[in-house]
This record gives structure tokens, sequence and C-alpha cells, in this order.
């Protein structure tokens, strides 16, 4: 079964970090990359840009609403995710534990439901 792992954290927590401290990060972002497409769990997965850079999009009785940022402010973004093959939730949830950054932020762990295609 695929799961989706949204890693969230606060952006400020990110801009904290020294240089250094990014470059570790990075690496071991890395690492953890590696150990997922080495075990055959890895699917996807991308950083995200900064909410800054976000844009959203509404319709509304027939009317497209186009507007600069996320919908609402929160205290933790939505920084990235992993698209992972998982034989169940128990391996879904203990893959997401390792992410490196899941000591700094919540990594919420969300089942797929595959689309049937015609």
């Amino acid at each position: 079964m695929q799961y989706l792992l949204l890693i969230y954290n606060a952006e400020s927590n990110w801009d904290a970090l020294t240089k250094e401290e990014h470059g570790k990060m990075q690496q071991a972002f890395g690492a953890f990359t590696q150990g997922i497409i080495a075990s055959g769990n890895y699917k996807g997965g991308n950083q995200l840009h900064p909410v800054s850079k976000a844009t959203t999009v509404r319709v509304k009785d027939g009317r497209t609403l186009v507007t600069d940022g996320p919908f609402a402010e929160t205290k933790e973004q939505l920084g990235g995710y992993y698209l992972i093959e998982a034989a169940d939730l128990d391996e879904a949830t203990a893959i997401a534990a390792r992410i490196p950054s899941a000591d700094m932020g919540p990594i919420e762990v969300r089942p797929i439901v595959p689309m049937q295609r015609p």
C-alpha cells in the first residue's frame, strides 16, 4: 500500500539553523532517501519552497480566485513529502519516524486511495 508522508515544520526553525546545521540536515535527508530507495519503499518525494512562494486557488460561484500565500496562518507549514510503499501502517509510521526532521515537527502519514482508471 502507498502512503504519503507529509513533513511539517515551522519555517522559523529552519531559518534559525546555522549553515553547518543546514548541511548536516541535508546530508541526513540524503542518507534517509538513499536508504528508502535501497529498501524499495521510495516512490517519490520533494522539498517544497517556503509558503511565501505559495499560491492559493479557490473557485466560488464559478469564479476563480488566486491569492498569494497559504490559506491560513499556521504554526507549522508543509515543507516536503515522501510517497512510499509500505506493507502496512506500522511500517509506514516506522519509516516516518526515521525522517531526519521528525524531532523538529510532525510527520503526517496518509494512506493513498488508488485512483480507478477507466
